[in-house]
């Protein structure tokens, strides 16, 4: 019996080809038929008369994780069309935890009412699964995360005895469903990590099954020439594919450099090296305050950053470096999110107009929130160029990643003022950049959506339409599908998606979301 067939619609397959119209039914959880299906019965039909039928997106950079046990309803994402998130990036994971890493971990969670109960990728897959969810989920390791297992916020170059630990944690993840390693290059402990100590570990991860090295790069704005050649030299080393996340070129005085980092790829690529990149499409990145401390005063976990900031002598030559780095962008920082309420006011505020709320310098207004927040303030900082992001976008071995948690408008996930690629990145890539601007063809960006970032993360038997694979499906108006989420009003869905699939059970449908969660576990990819 086919469950359901979805008529008339325009096919875009996944691959990048011309769509065609016809028919499509699905059976059960997978793609059955593909034609005219017109004397043909079935539990459902969907009329998809001049819509474009997609592969359901896959969303390569997701900051969700333990949000997927808050809330698994996943609003944020599968009212963009996504069916598919891949987590544990920028060197921060869900598992492993032990020591340092579950610590911090627990201290994260609370502030959405997760309970930390489980250390293993196993426990914590078999969690999501036993609780459900509303689209399919994947995880990368982070290193970050293993690294805080092994030797907590130090510093200190690993001895061989702590590598072979944390090679282990690898291998353990890799085992139990990871699908490679991630960093996070410019974050505690994470950016302790040299060239051998990441090679080492994306070694660890090829030997297990799983040949990925995704990094959030060392530096994505002065230096970020030389990130790249090192990100490139790690995969080389260890002989695995590398995934440069969220690519940029930050600060103005470094617009334009994307042409040279991309160019660094392409070489690397016609030596043969399996290198790809991903993008979201927005001029803001988002990320902590605190990254933007001097190195120094970062050094050695939150207690003792803290204690600088509280140290008078120590605050003032602080206060005087962030002048001196900052003094013309400040305007560019806006606050999202603070960890609690007392400061809850203040989201939605630039830091320049902060200072004035406190009459302070905007660096002395920076270290006092930080301080008061115990150092977890999210930011916005308006530090890229739009130009570079098409740039980007343009490189065919770049995807699309959100960079984002799955969030609600209600419930526990809706705090502060998350960035708008939260609930309109996929849209938007439409919206803006293929209508508006036409940096790329309605079926080029749907496969950077779909099966191009299926075969980099071996999503099997997802990211295309075709007989026999899962039935992860979105269904939208090509002429009309835009975000609606702005930096003053993230939580807004986006327009023009009609319905949404996952694994053959409507999540999204008439545009509005179901109570369905068939979302699955990809262990391996597979799922």
């Amino acid at each position: 019996m086919l469950t359901t067939i979805f008529e008339g619609g325009r096919i875009y397959d996944g691959t990048g080809s011309a769509p065609f119209v016809t028919d499509v039914a699905i059976a059960d959880d997978r793609i059955a038929l593909i034609g005219d299906l017109s004397d043909r019965d079935a539990l459902e039909r969907v009329p998809c008369y001049g819509a474009a039928l997609a592969p359901g997106f896959i969303d390569v950079h997701s900051h969700s994780d333990e949000l997927w046990l808050a809330d698994g309803r996943a609003l944020g994402k599968i009212h963009q069309g996504v069916t598919t998130e891949i987590g544990g990036n920028c060197g921060s994971s869900p598992a492993p935890l032990h020591g340092y890493a579950l610590e911090r971990r627990k201290h994260h969670a609370a502030p959405y009412g997760v309970e930390v109960a489980w250390s293993s990728f196993d426990e914590f897959f078999s969690l999501v699964e036993r609780e459900g969810v509303a689209l399919n989920v994947a995880s990368l390791v982070g290193l970050g995360t293993t690294r805080a297992c092994i030797s907590g916020p130090s510093e200190r170059r690993l001895d061989g005895d702590e590598l072979k630990a944390q090679a282990l944690l690898v291998r353990e993840a890799v085992e139990q469903g990871a699908l490679g390693v991630s960093s996070g290059l410019v974050y505690e402990p994470s950016r302790y990590a040299d060239v051998a100590e990441l090679t080492a570990l994306s070694i660890a991860a090829r030997c297990a099954g799983a040949p990925r090295y995704v990094s959030h790069l060392r530096d994505e704005g002065d230096g970020l020439l030389d990130a790249v050649a090192e990100a490139l030299a790690i995969g080389a080393r260890a002989d695995v594919a590398v995934q440069c996340s969220h690519h940029k070129a930050a600060w103005k005085r470094n617009w334009g450099k994307v042409h040279a980092s991309l160019a660094l790829i392409d070489r690397a690529r016609a030596r043969g090296e399996r290198v790809f990149a991903d993008v979201y499409p927005y001029v803001a990145m988002w990320t902590d305050l605190a990254t933007i401390l001097p190195e120094q005063t970062r050094r050695g976990g939150p207690d003792a950053t803290l204690a600088r900031l509280r140290d008078p002598q120590t605050s003032s030559a602080i206060a005087l470096a962030l002048n001196f780095r900052y003094d013309e962008v400040w305007h560019d920082m806006l606050i999202t999110d603070v960890r609690g309420e007392r400061n809850s006011q203040l989201v939605g505020l630039r830091i320049d107009e902060l200072a004035q709320r406190w009459r302070l310098s905007p660096a002395r207004a920076v270290i006092r929130l930080l301080d008061d927040e115990e150092l977890e303030v999210e930011c916005a900082f308006f530090v890229m160029s739009e130009d570079d992001v098409a740039t980007v976008l343009s490189a065919d071995f770049v995807c699309v990643g959100s960079d984002a948690s799955a969030r609600a408008p209600s419930g526990p996930t809706a705090r502060g003022m998350p960035h708008p690629r939260t609930f309109g990145c996929f849209p938007r890539v439409f919206g803006r950049f293929v209508r508006q601007r036409g940096t790329l063809e309605m079926a080029e960006a749907i496969h950077r959506m779909t099966a191009l970032p299926a075969e980099i993360f071996g999503i099997a038997e997802r990211g295309t339409i075709a007989i026999g694979r899962y039935a992860d499906l979105v269904v939208f108006d090509e002429d009309k599908i835009v975000d609606r989420a702005t930096y003053e009003q993230p939580y807004a869905y986006p327009g023009g998606i009609f319905h949404v699939y996952v694994n053959g059970r409507a999540a999204v449908k008439a545009g509005e979301a179901t109570s369905e969660r068939a979302g699955r576990i990809l262990r391996g990819g597979r799922g």
